[in-house]
């Protein structure tokens, strides 16, 4: 079975590295970018990823306009995205239907919270 691969979008360095700890030990193939912009190169690949877990609140392009532009987008509309936020549960709902995300996941969260989210998309 094919290793699934995971893009996770933070402009956290720590986070990006928690959550790419708890992802591999998993056993999924996890590729992480600072930015929605240099994020990119991952999401528009062949074959896409399996899986995007994006920040909302970044510099520049925040992820909820990450994911509307991405969902607008015939490559990467199919592809399942969860934001993530320290945003309560109710304002984290409405941006993902708002944006088009699959759905949310609420920081801090844990190891088990996260990967039982992403095997739910998965």
């Amino acid at each position: 079975m094919k290793q699934k691969k995971i893009v996770v979008i933070d402009d956290c360095t720590l986070h990006l590295k928690l959550v790419r700890d708890i992802l591999e030990s998993a056993g999924y193939e996890v590729v992480t970018a600072d930015s929605g912009i240099s994020a990119n190169s991952y999401i528009y690949t062949t074959p896409p990823p399996d899986l995007l877990l994006v920040d909302v609140e970044m510099p520049m392009l925040d992820g909820t306009e990450k994911v509307r532009l991405m969902k607008k987008r015939e490559k990467s509309r199919d592809i399942p995205t969860l934001l993530m936020s320290a945003r309560s549960s109710d304002e984290m709902q409405s941006l993902a239907d708002a944006s088009g995300a699959e759905g949310f996941l609420c920081k801090p969260f844990d190891r088990d919270s996260l990967l039982q989210a992403v095997s739910r998309y998965l």
